[in-house]
């Protein structure tokens, strides 16, 4: 087992997780109540990850995260190392790929709010930041638990875009899915079973969290 492997992706993961639910939340808010005509081009684009191959979109990032465009010169000229092969690099493609993963389940919770309650809070004089915090995101718990879970497992077992953007650098970029992929190019197949393995582990723990969780609130929601 490659530990430094497994080390790497699930801080990974756990990095990944974050920063989505910082950034899906408000999108997922936006699209779900927002009349603006561009709210089909935003869901398309925040779609978009779902339907490009993993290889296509860790091309372009790997171009755009490189030193011949605007933005991976501007990164050079700050930190003095470029996006491209690094762990900042896989967090960036990491958020890209994983985005539809995020709000997705969000746009369908917050969806689901009674519209009632949201006009009685804005009658109260709650502003959006107060609507989202206290009554949006406690009636939607399940939708973002789904969300994070999601996205944790997702980025945990994603391989094309971390290796178009990361290569395979050993402590920096290698993953447990590029630690298989290594494995089985050496012929090492107990090796990548063990690893394998991890990431069935994984994956079906999160599920099971998940999917308890659903049960539990259904429960509740009868009895209630």
């Amino acid at each position: 087992m490659d530990l430094q492997a497994l080390a790497l992706t699930l801080r990974l993961a756990v990095v990944t997780t974050a920063l989505l639910l910082v950034i899906a939340v408000p999108v997922a808010y936006w699209i779900a109540f927002s009349g603006s005509r561009l709210r089909a081009l935003v869901e398309a684009v925040s779609t978009l990850p779902l339907l490009l191959p993993p290889t296509v979109l860790g091309f372009y990032l790997l171009v755009l995260l490189g030193p011949r465009t605007p933005f991976g010169r501007a990164w050079i000229q700050l930190t003095g190392h470029p996006l491209a092969f690094s762990f900042t690099g896989l967090v960036v493609g990491s958020v890209i790929y994983s985005f539809p993963f995020a709000v997705q389940p969000l746009v369908a919770g917050f969806s689901g709010v009674d519209t009632a309650l949201l006009e009685q809070a804005r009658l109260l004089g709650a502003s959006r930041l107060r609507l989202l915090r206290a009554v949006l995101l406690p009636l939607t718990a399940r939708s973002v638990l789904t969300a994070a879970v999601l996205c944790f497992t997702h980025t945990v077992g994603e391989f094309g875009v971390v290796l178009m953007i990361g290569g395979d650098i050993p402590g920096a970029t290698r993953t447990l899915s590029i630690s298989i992929y290594d494995q089985v190019q050496d012929f090492a197949y107990t090796q990548a079973n063990r690893t394998a393995l991890v990431l069935v582990v994984i994956s079906v723990a999160a599920l099971v969290l998940l999917y308890s969780r659903r049960r539990h609130g259904l429960s509740e929601a009868r009895h209630g």
